[in-house]
Parts: structure tokens; C-alpha cells; sequence
């Protein structure tokens, strides 16, 4: 076969797809709001159930409810009737996704569901929405599609893609409903990139006490550049006797001073060196506005200081990298 004739048939398979999905569109009705009616009303869980290709669906959607602030969990109908229906309470929701609505295995799950009084939302395909599964469900969508992808036409592909995007489209109406926001979506990511960039602060990052670079106002420049050589920066702070920042001295600055001071500048006191009012920020401020504030003054490291500037610690963009918040 001829890459064109591949091409041509790929392409074919994502247009099929797109447009089984505008289709779906095209029939959003009022069974979307009466699910999530009762997915709001959910005092327990979601049970999503399924089988084979329907089972995978069912657990993405679980996980996409989940991250989402809804809990879900995915129950494998089989399970179920080998002793996982202990799962399932009465204060839980049921999502079913079925292709064909009459998997015999789903059907051992659906009598106890009802035993239950569990709400059952039902997700089905191949305009089965009079199949077994729909009968016995509370709210049907429809996720129909015409044709399968490919020449075999049996193989689901849009009609898991229909299923999937029913599933995003009801998580989608859940936190519209609730207002989840992205700090609320960070609470429930704290290892993701995201969750780092909304959670991750300063304080969480900066080198306090011993690991900070500092000097006083006096401090002859051939000790400054001991500290700042031996705490690894590439800077130093220099404050008062109280310990407040009056000015910063970096690797640029040293490199500038010895072009114009020569060896002269051992014996010059750091308060001649330092750049006055250096960038600082807040311990409580996210990590990613610190790093935010170097990438646009083009330095590498900020003091961090309290209200009264008193030198609490720093942050080096080296910190941030490590932790991923970039």
C-alpha cells in the first residue's frame, strides 16, 4: 500500500472522529442537566462501571471526576459480582458507560444498583437508548456516532471518543457549578506542574539562616568574596547591625569593581561595591512570581525580607528549576 493511500486513510479516520463529535454537540439536550442534577446532589460517590473498551472510558472519566473535585472510583462489573459491590453505598451516584446498553455483564451489577436506590446515569452508544441499560437508568445520554473509524467499521474508536468527551463534558458542568477553580485544581495536583506553580511558595524553597550569604556595610571586599564564594549563590547581602538589607553584591557586581578597582578593591569596604535596593520579595509570595521578577530584571537570585526588610533568606532561580515549578 502507498503512504498516500495511508495518509489518506488516517486523515479519514480523524475526520470521521471530528465529526461524530460535532454531531454529539448538535444533540446536547436536557439529559446533560438532569445528570448532573443528580451528580451534584451526590452525597457519596461515583461509580463509574463498564466493560472492555467502555471500561477503560468509564475510567478515565472517574479519573477526570476525581481531579476535579468530585469523588469517583471505577468498579469492574465482574468485581462487583465477585464481592466488590461492598463498594457501593446508598449515598453514591452510578455512571454506566455501555456501547451497546445490553453487556450481559453490566446486568449483574444493575439489580443491585437498584436494590440500593443508586441513581443511574447511563451513557450508551449505537442509539441503544432503549436497551436494557436505558430502561433501567434514571438519565440516558445519548453518544451515538454513525460509523466506527476505519474500513472494518466494529473497531470502537469514535464511538470511545463519543463516550469520553460525554464523561469531560459532565466534568466540565460539575465545576462550572461548583466554581472549582485553579487553586483548586493545584490542592488536588501537588506533585504536577501546575499544582507547583499555584502551591509552591518562597518559603518552601529559600536557604535561611546558615546557607545565607551576608556581610556587613564594613566588610572589606576580600571577605565578601569569601562569602560569597563559600555559600555557592552568587551573590551576598550586606546589612546593618540589625540586620536589615541596605544593599546586595553579586558575581557581576565583583567582575565589574575588579575592571575598575583593580586589586584596590580587596581593601574597599562593601558598602563602596554594593548595589543599593536589590529586588526582593515576600516569603509568602508563590515561587513562580519570584522567578517571574528574575526572568524580567535578568538576575539570578532575590532577598527575601519581612516587613521591616530584615533579611529572612534566599531564593536562587536554581531552587525553582529544581523543584519543577518551571
Amino acid at each position: 500500500m502507498k503512504e498516500k493511500e495511508i495518509l489518506s486513510a488516517i486523515k479519514k479516520a480523524i475526520s470521521v472522529e471530528r465529526d461524530a463529535l460535532e454531531k454529539l454537540a448538535e444533540r446536547v439536550d436536557d439529559s446533560y442537566i438532569r445528570a448532573l442534577e443528580i451528580l451534584i446532589r451526590c452525597k457519596g460517590r461515583v461509580i463509574l462501571s463498564g466493560v472492555g473498551k467502555s471500561g477503560i472510558v468509564a475510567k478515565k472519566i472517574a479519573s477526570t471526576f476525581a481531579s476535579t473535585g468530585t469523588p469517583a472510583i471505577f468498579v469492574h462489573p465482574v468485581d462487583a459480582a465477585h464481592g466488590d459491590l461492598g463498594i457501593i453505598t446508598r449515598d453514591d451516584v452510578a455512571m454506566v458507560v455501555s456501547k451497546s446498553g445490553n453487556t450481559p455483564e453490566l446486568n449483574f451489577l444493575l439489580p443491585t444498583l437498584k436494590r440500593f436506590m443508586v441513581p443511574i446515569i447511563s451513557i450508551v452508544g449505537n442509539n441503544n437508548t432503549h436497551s436494557h441499560l436505558a430502561r433501567e437508568s434514571d438519565v440516558v445520554i445519548d453518544a451515538s456516532v454513525d460509523s466506527e473509524c476505519g474500513p472494518i467499521d466494529v473497531i470502537p474508536t469514535a464511538s470511545t471518543i463519543a463516550a469520553l468527551s460525554v464523561g469531560d463534558a459532565l466534568a466540565v458542568g460539575l465545576i462550572t457549578i461548583k466554581g472549582f477553580t485553579k487553586d483548586d485544581f493545584a490542592l488536588l495536583h501537588p506533585g504536577g506542574s501546575l499544582g507547583k506553580k499555584l502551591l509552591l511558595r518562597v518559603e518552601n524553597l529559600m536557604h535561611i539562616k546558615e546557607e545565607i550569604p551576608v556581610i556587613f556595610e564594613e566588610t572589606l571586599m576580600k571577605d565578601a568574596i569569601y562569602e560569597i564564594s563559600s555559600k555557592g549563590l552568587g551573590m551576598t547581602c550586606v546589612v546593618d547591625k540589625e540586620n536589615k538589607l541596605k544593599g546586595i553584591i553579586t558575581d557581576g557586581d565583583l567582575r565589574r569593581a575588579i575592571e575598575k578597582e583593580g586589586t584596590r578593591l580587596f581593601n574597599l569596604k562593601a558598602e563602596y561595591i554594593m548595589t543599593k535596593n536589590p529586588k526582593t520579595v515576600k516569603r509568602d509570595a508563590l515561587a513562580v512570581k519570584a522567578a517571574a521578577v528574575m526572568q524580567n530584571f535578568s538576575i539570578t537570585s532575590l532577598i527575601i525580607v519581612d516587613e521591616e526588610r530584615h533579611v529572612e533568606g534566599v531564593i536562587h532561580l536554581h531552587d525553582i528549576l529544581r523543584a519543577g515549578v518551571l
